[in-house]
């Protein structure tokens, strides 16, 4: 288990939601207010033995209840919430996994193409950069609970790419990331971690 202790500050922990079930089928879940599965539930309450060393200055979420549910079985019962930090809007393909889409646009790519009726990945990134600039304010340690693909384009912004180079970026669900701040340049300190987890 990692010791996030250890890392400099500023120290940004972000974490994605426990399991659900769109996850455990692949299917696109974004702005649909499911619930987590009572693994997910598990999941969550490991993440609180990861973090419960540390002395969060700040603790935020997604307002979705699968990140607000995490947050709260984790340990944070009143995160501060930050609409922004939604998942991203899959539009006509919510609820659709990969293959199904496919069937209709076999040229069809994420991060390229976004989502027909919902957002753009370049959408995203404009919404999550004013997440960043509420971040970058504190000096201290920040934990923030939201979804994969807001994590992905978060990280990527942080080290000052572009919203799409988070295709590159694979996230699990109940699994924690950090970005920090080294000799003055932005880094990403910590990535997919899942040793918390039980087996």
């Amino acid at each position: 288990m990692n010791d996030f202790s250890k890392y400099p500050r500023p120290l940004i922990c972000l974490v994605r939601h426990g399991q659900t079930n769109a996850a455990v089928e692949r299917r696109y879940n974004g702005l649909g207010d499911i619930a987590l599965t009572s693994h997910g539930e598990n999941q969550a309450r490991a993440i609180a033995k990861a973090l419960e060393a540390v002395k969060w200055d700040a603790v935020f979420s997604s307002p979705l209840k699968r990140a607000r549910r995490t947050a709260e079985l984790a340990g944070f019962p009143n995160p501060e919430i930050i609409n922004e930090l939604h998942e991203f809007n899959y539009g006509e393909y919510e609820g659709k996994t990969t293959s199904e889409i496919f069937s209709q646009r076999p040229d069809w790519n994420f991060w390229r193409d976004g989502c027909l009726g919902g957002e753009t990945v370049q959408e995203a990134g404009k919404r999550l950069e004013a997440v960043i600039e509420q971040l970058s304010q504190y000096e201290g340690t920040i934990l923030v609970f939201s979804h994969a693909h807001a994590v992905k384009i978060i990280a990527s912004l942080w080290v000052g790419l572009p919203p799409e180079a988070g295709e590159i970026l694979g996230y699990e669900p109940a699994h924690i990331s950090c970005l920090g701040v080294h000799g003055g340049k932005p880094l990403i300190m910590l990535w997919n971690d899942g040793s918390h987890l039980p087996d």
